[in-house]
């Protein structure tokens, strides 16, 4: 079992979800030398929990309205220098921003702090920092909202299978938008393989919009420029959880191997009959120490994972859909 304190299990979402979070540096023998990850949560009493200086602090947000909750993982790109304090400022915004109903509302603050965040972090030589940010807005009475920058993950899993609900920025969807691969050679590329690149980050910027120049702003995958087979997965929506099923949000440290659909697709097994979600997550975290994926990479490693409790799932809501590539040699 995991360390105690490696499970943060006491998030007050009762009685609509179960919540757990663990971060680690990595796995086995040989680790990175700091945990460059992150993550955020904000229950439904008010009170944050997050990293900084790669230890936990927890805090009450002032005002923040009961009932309400806000969960993200976020990894910082090391490759660029300041990757974990891209990370940590990003989590200090999420902090700070306000509790939103929408997509498009949480979309427009989100893209007001990329904004402040790319100015702070504004030098005269080398590139920004980012982080990726993958994250669930929980409205009372609501269904959850669904942000997402970069290649950290949210899964569902249920009995029979676990599947992505994001899409990676990466240089495959790159090629995909253009038109230069199809369905099975995208599938192929990004969850048959991993390689560390990534087509976009918080903070830093993207290459979607040109893939020879690095754009400030963030590049939104939507229905109008995703291929036909990507089109149900946007960055930002609405998400409507399914009762039978649990959903993680986790860092790319847990597929970074030679066979990532392989690996992933025993989570649904190793899942089974968990008796809840910090059990789940500790699971996860068990199966990389016991039986490692042939060509595990050193990598932080973050998992986040929200379970729906029974008879409590809020009431349905009309889905919603709003609007992503560094050089293919960037690296997180």
């Amino acid at each position: 079992m995991l360390p105690e304190s490696d499970i943060l299990c006491t998030f007050h979402f009762a009685p609509r979800y179960e919540v757990a979070v663990a971060s680690r540096r990595g796995s086995g023998p040989v680790q990175r030398p700091e945990n460059q990850d992150n993550f955020v949560v904000i229950d439904f009493a008010g009170q944050a929990s997050h990293l900084l200086d790669q230890e936990l602090r927890r805090t009450p947000v002032r005002g923040w309205p009961a009932g309400h909750g806000r969960v993200a993982v976020l990894d910082g790109m090391g490759g660029h220098g300041h990757g974990r304090e891209a990370a940590e400022a990003v989590a200090a915004g999420l902090l700070a921003l306000p509790p939103c109903r929408t997509p498009a509302e949480l979309g427009r603050h989100l893209d007001v702090l990329h904004a402040g965040l790319q100015r702070r972090f504004a030098s005269g030589s080398g590139a920004r920092p980012g982080t990726t940010l993958t994250m669930l807005e929980l409205p009372e009475g609501g269904e959850p909202l669904l942000y997402h920058v970069g290649d950290s993950r949210l899964y569902e899993i249920d009995p029979a299978h676990a599947m992505p609900l994001t899409v990676d920025h990466v240089p495959a969807t790159v090629a995909a938008l253009a038109g230069r691969i199809d369905e099975a050679g995208w599938w192929r590329q990004v969850h048959g393989a991993h390689a560390p690149q990534i087509a976009q980050a918080f903070i830093l910027g993207n290459a979607f919009s040109n893939p020879f120049q690095l754009s400030a702003p963030l590049f939104e995958l939507t229905p109008l420029n995703l291929p036909s087979w990507l089109c149900p997965l946007p960055d930002r929506r609405v998400l409507r959880l399914r009762e039978d099923a649990c959903y993680l949000l986790a860092t790319d440290g847990f597929w970074s191997c030679a066979a990532p659909d392989r690996f992933v697709g025993q989570w649904p097994g190793l899942l089974a009959g968990a008796p809840d979600a910090a059990a789940m997550v500790g699971r996860l975290f068990e199966a990389l120490d016991a039986s490692p994926p042939d060509g595990l990479h050193p990598d932080n490693l973050t998992a986040l994972m929200l379970r729906p409790m029974l008879r409590h799932m809020p009431a349905a809501a009309g889905g919603h859909l709003d609007e992503t590539a560094l050089p293919a040699d960037t690296q997180d």
